[in-house]
């Protein structure tokens, strides 16, 4: 029987104290500063609301076809450990994701940072399962957001 969810997974290790990495994370006003995903419309609109960071900010973005639309939720933030985000797809097609950043301290300057996403199989991505995985499509945004969060808050440009 074929699984109903999915998960994309990277890793790396960032030279740099954990709570200079969460402080990147946990903030949604930061994100453009490292995320993959920043440069795929140069006229996205982003709103924020909520509190300005932690528990409860929400990140809400609309752009291009490549963009997309979407919102995002930090639902649980363990200073300097762990943020977990409520991810909400609407364009080009629904879809609801658990995210979640974990960062372990390897030693005074080292940190270990997990990413993942997990999500619910929907018919759109079943029909992309027959072409590629989820983890195929998202994974190199991964790995390229991960060492952008490095080149940052290693203090490279």
């Amino acid at each position: 029987m074929a699984q109903d969810t999915y998960t994309v997974e990277r890793t790396t290790t960032i030279a740099a104290p954990a709570g200079r990495i969460y402080d990147q994370i946990v903030d949604f006003h930061k994100w453009p500063n490292w995320s993959p995903w920043e440069d795929l419309d140069p006229a996205l609109q982003r709103d924020y609301s909520g509190p300005e960071a932690g528990t409860g900010a929400v990140y809400h973005w609309s752009g291009n076809r490549k963009a997309g639309e979407g919102r995002m939720e930090i639902v649980r933030a363990v200073d300097p450990d762990r943020v977990d985000i409520d991810l909400q797809f609407v364009k080009p097609f629904k879809a609801r994701n658990d995210t979640s950043f974990v960062l372990t301290l390897e030693d005074d300057n080292r940190t270990r940072v997990l990413w993942t996403m997990t999500g619910k199989k929907t018919f759109m991505t079943k029909v992309m399962g027959l072409f590629t995985s989820m983890d195929k499509m998202v994974g190199p945004d991964f790995e390229k957001g991960l060492d952008r969060l490095k080149k940052v808050t290693e203090g490279r440009s």
